[in-house]
């Protein structure tokens, strides 16, 4: 607990002294209602193989493909997925949180991210903290990699189910997001090593009074992007100091009447990120929540945004 709140504190101080970045106004080029994602929470994203691959926390027997259209985007079963038994778990950390998991099947996964290397789809369990290696048949594994004990011992993961919601291989390593309270990224070494490290912050991103969170991940052009749905931003950080350079504000996008969900602060937050020569992508979990534009629908968001002209 003293070691929380000195997180804590220290969180707050550099926080009062955020590291400049430019922050531009997103623009965005297209958005898409998901057809046939209504009531699965898509949340990982990635470009494998030239297709747009995505995952569900309530679904965990597939992988799913986004199919673009001209005017469209709809959900489809890409790979189903085989040999994935249920991995020891960790200990929950108390009473409460034990009842909770005891409401859920053991084989329910809660994939929240997904990213692929070397012929190979890696999904992110955030249930059991681990990451599941898939290869391009659907037959899958655990790796060993792990790193609650040691995210636990430092203040990290104490809330309830708030634990890795974003992936990424870079060389040999993985880099992974714990959502909030505190939030930070966790780099896996591919020798067992697990280094946790709370991204600098950027002067001006404002969060609007709700937790400091991140969801997707992504490397691209050298930098790793990271998605700060209570930011609504998406920063491109160096590596390997975790710097944002600038960052993208699709506040005007997500809240406008058209796009918004009707329980924003409980669903319809930013969940996977891809990035590519065409521009940014980002997948909303909107948990199954309604639309405010249309009561009756409950698809995902799906957004394309411009990468920035300049960012120098």
């Amino acid at each position: 607990m003293i070691k929380r709140i000195f997180l804590t504190i220290v969180c707050a101080l550099l926080s009062s002294m955020g590291l400049a970045a430019e922050i531009i106004p997103a623009k965005k080029i297209a958005h898409y209602w998901v057809d046939d994602s209504a009531g699965l929470s898509i949340s990982g994203l990635s470009f494998c193989d030239g297709k747009m691959v995505t995952v569900s926390d309530k679904q965990s027997r597939e992988i799913y493909q986004i199919v673009l259209g001209d005017r469209s985007a709809t959900l489809e079963p890409y790979i189903k997925l085989a040999g994935l038994r249920v991995p020891k778990k960790d200990r929950p950390t108390n009473l409460w949180h034990f009842l909770l998991d005891l409401t859920r099947p053991a084989a329910a996964m809660d994939f929240e991210a997904i990213t692929c290397a070397d012929d190979k789809f890696y999904l992110l369990s955030e249930r059991y903290n681990r990451i599941a290696e898939i290869n391009m048949e659907g037959k899958g594994h655990w790796l060993e990699n792990m790193w609650s004990a040691t995210a636990k011992a430092q203040g990290y993961m104490h809330g309830y189910n708030l634990s890795g919601v974003g992936l990424q291989k870079v060389g040999d390593d993985f880099w992974m997001a714990i959502e909030r309270d505190p939030r930070a990224l966790v780099k896996l070494g591919p020798k067992g090593s697990v280094q946790i490290v709370t991204p600098p912050p950027v002067k001006g991103l404002d969060f609007r009074d709700e937790s400091e969170n991140m969801a997707g991940l992504y490397y691209y052009d050298g930098a790793l992007w990271t998605l700060e749905p209570n930011a609504y931003a998406v920063c491109r950080r160096e590596l390997p100091s975790l710097k944002a350079e600038w960052c993208l504000d699709y506040w005007e996008h997500e809240n406008s009447s058209e796009l918004g969900y009707e329980v924003s602060r409980t669903g319809g937050k930013g969940d996977g990120l891809a990035i590519g020569e065409r521009g940014v992508f980002i997948v909303f979990d909107n948990d199954n929540i309604s639309r405010i534009h249309d009561p009756q629908d409950r698809r995902a968001l799906f957004l394309h945004l411009a990468l920035p002209e300049k960012t120098d």
